[in-house]
């Protein structure tokens, strides 16, 4: 069941979240120096559960769950993106809280399943689906199928006629203005996701004529990452205009428009958090104007968060194995790095490479007397968790921990670079921590290869 009613929205000071320290007063705590996350000590965690490892503070989700809640209206739903982070412990805790699940592939809509979410409660969306795709989501009966094509929706209605079943669909749409101003913009410009807007009016006359498909959704995302609640606002008014226009030519009521995620979390000290506060006023507005509205009175409304919830519930954390002093420069050495966490190394989607939160976790506190560059084993010089990165004096054994490590981290890192084992993930929760992925081994790297001879045919 979910949780009991959301607390109301306290907006912490601006750029607070952009420091270690206000990310341990928010979420976690220090403890003469050590960091503690639900009450124990990660030193301890990491004692047991070995180095590198993600920890995660459940308590941190529910709360960023809560503020969102409590920003949106009632109308309003939520649905978790299971790309930011697929482990079953969090799918399992949103289904549990009422969430749906928003999916990309068939694998995730396989862990979504498994996760317990109904068919109905899971939105598939992403360019290049396959056949298998689109047919195991109709042998599903999902929620809704997101097409972001005209030969998409000809390829799922001829599997669908096949089935002699109905496809949910709902259109997603490529923008003609980018409307967002966040780090990864995916409107207003070529892209390989959703419809064009000026194509639009050919694939909405297709799903109507379509026997085979129940076109009853718009899906309308151009940005991730996105701090300005302003922005937001301008994307959800252009769905809503869209939608106003798609909408007399259905065959039924218009039922569904997906708002998308795009919701940001401050990684760098020019960012400030995303003031809800201001976006709960700008949709208190807009719902105003819905209620007005005969098209849009009825319509149910989506987001899709992922890095927004679990992002800042998340620490990598790592052991320092040896100092190098080289030119004049001091590198810290540790057992984790970029095959771990991508994104904190800067090889993913930065331009220029900029430090994650990151601190000496069982010196917190400490004054800052040295300036180091943090990296890990791998052989490359991508292998970069932080330069010129002012920390306290550090010493073989000691521990370094990324913040905001929930989400696009394990997963979209390349965990079989040179072979280290992958980390485990340890959730904690009331006051215990659980391990929810084991430490892979060496011989998981050999376990999907085929070591016998190739069959001669001609022998």
């Amino acid at each position: 069941m979910p949780d009991t009613a959301p607390p109301t929205i306290e907006q912490p000071p601006a750029g607070k979240l952009n420091h270690v320290a206000g990310l341990v007063d928010r979420h976690f705590a220090s403890v003469e120096g050590q960091l503690a996350i639900g009450g124990l000590s990660v030193a301890e965690i990491a004692a047991r559960h070995g180095t590198p490892l993600f920890i995660y503070d459940q308590a941190a989700i529910a709360r960023q769950l809560h503020l969102l809640r409590a920003a949106l209206p009632e109308r309003f739903d939520v649905f978790y993106s299971v790309k930011a982070n697929p482990n079953q412990a969090f799918l399992r805790y949103f289904v549990a809280q009422g969430c749906g699940l928003e999916i990309a592939s068939r694998g995730e809509l396989y862990q979504a399943l498994q996760a317990g979410c109904a068919p109905a409660r899971i939105f598939f969306a992403g360019p290049g689906k396959t056949d298998a795709d689109l047919a195991a989501a109709l042998d599903h009966d999902l929620g809704e199928i997101h097409v972001e094509s005209l030969p998409e929706a000809r390829r799922l209605a001829r599997l669908a006629h096949q089935r002699r079943t109905t496809a949910h669909i709902a259109l997603r749409v490529n923008p003609a203005a980018d409307v967002a101003g966040g780090g990864m913009r995916m409107g207003g410009k070529p892209a390989p996701f959703g419809v064009d807007e000026d194509q639009l009016d050919e694939v909405v006359a297709f799903a109507a004529e379509s026997p085979w498909l129940a076109l009853a959704g718009l899906h309308l995302y151009v940005g991730t990452q996105i701090l300005d609640p302003e922005l937001l606002l301008a994307q959800y008014q252009a769905a809503l205009e869209l939608a106003r226009r798609i909408a007399p030519r259905l065959r039924g009521p218009l039922t569904t428009i997906d708002f998308g995620g795009g919701l940001g979390v401050p990684y760098f000290p020019h960012e400030k958090p995303l003031d809800l506060a201001r976006l709960q006023e700008g949709l208190a507005r807009m719902s105003e104007d819905i209620a007005a509205d005969p098209v849009l009175r009825d319509v149910r409304f989506v987001l899709e968060p992922g890095r927004f919830l679990v992002a800042e519930a998340g620490v990598y954390v790592s052991r320092v194995t040896d100092l190098k002093t080289s030119r004049g420069k001091t590198f810290v050495v540790t057992d984790g790095g970029m095959h771990h966490h991508l994104a904190a190394s800067g090889n993913l989607g930065q331009t220029i490479k900029r430090n994650f939160p990151l601190a000496v976790i069982n010196k917190l506190g400490q004054p800052e007397s040295q300036v180091v560059d943090i990296v890990g084993p791998l052989c490359t010089p991508l292998d970069t968790l932080a330069r010129s990165a002012s920390l306290p004096p550090i010493e073989v054994g000691d521990l370094i921990g990324v913040f905001q490590a929930g989400a696009y981290a394990r997963t979209a890192s390349p965990l079989g670079f040179l072979s280290h084992a992958a980390p485990p993930e340890v959730l904690v929760a009331e006051g215990r921590d659980r391990l929810i992925r084991r430490r892979g081994n060496d011989e998981d790297f050999l376990a999907d290869q085929i070591l016998s001879e190739p069959h001669d045919a001609h022998a």
